[in-house]
């Protein structure tokens, strides 16, 4: 039976720690993970802004380092179902329709509250050190 595979949230992308440890837990053949480019663009924007220290280049670097070392990570052709979703930020509609397309089981992310319960999701809650499972 294959790993299951989870779309990973622009907001579980942008810390390096997390980044780093999802992307191991990838390599070790925990699950596939799925993005965008949308969701590549997403984390490294706010990552800018946060630290305008930093390099576009370098970023740009490690979004494709990510797209090399894991195999059929880019999911693509899925805007078409942007239009038909409903969440409570339009802006995340992007990432379910990523995972619709993309044939993933999960979102992996901490933002609860930009997906209802009828998403599969798997939360990170950093500050309270947790990760839920949370299936409907």
């Amino acid at each position: 039976m294959p790993a299951p595979a989870a779309v990973l949230d622009a907001c579980v992308l942008y810390p390096t720690p997390l980044r780093d440890l999802l992307l191991w837990l990838a390599l070790s053949g925990v699950y596939r993970p799925r993005w965008t480019e949308a969701i590549h663009t997403e984390w490294m924007e706010s990552l800018l802004k946060d630290r305008p220290d930093l390099a576009r280049d370098r970023l740009e670097r490690t979004k494709d380092l990510m797209n090399q070392a894991v195999p059929d990570c880019l999911v693509v052709g899925f805007e078409g179902l942007i239009a038909g979703l409903s969440l409570p930020d339009p802006e995340d509609r992007h990432v379910l329709a990523a995972t619709i397309h993309g044939g993933a089981e999960l979102i992996v992310t901490y933002n609860l509250a930009d997906f209802p319960s009828s998403a599969l999701v798997v939360v990170f809650r950093p500050k309270k050190k947790e990760i839920i499972r949370w299936l409907p």
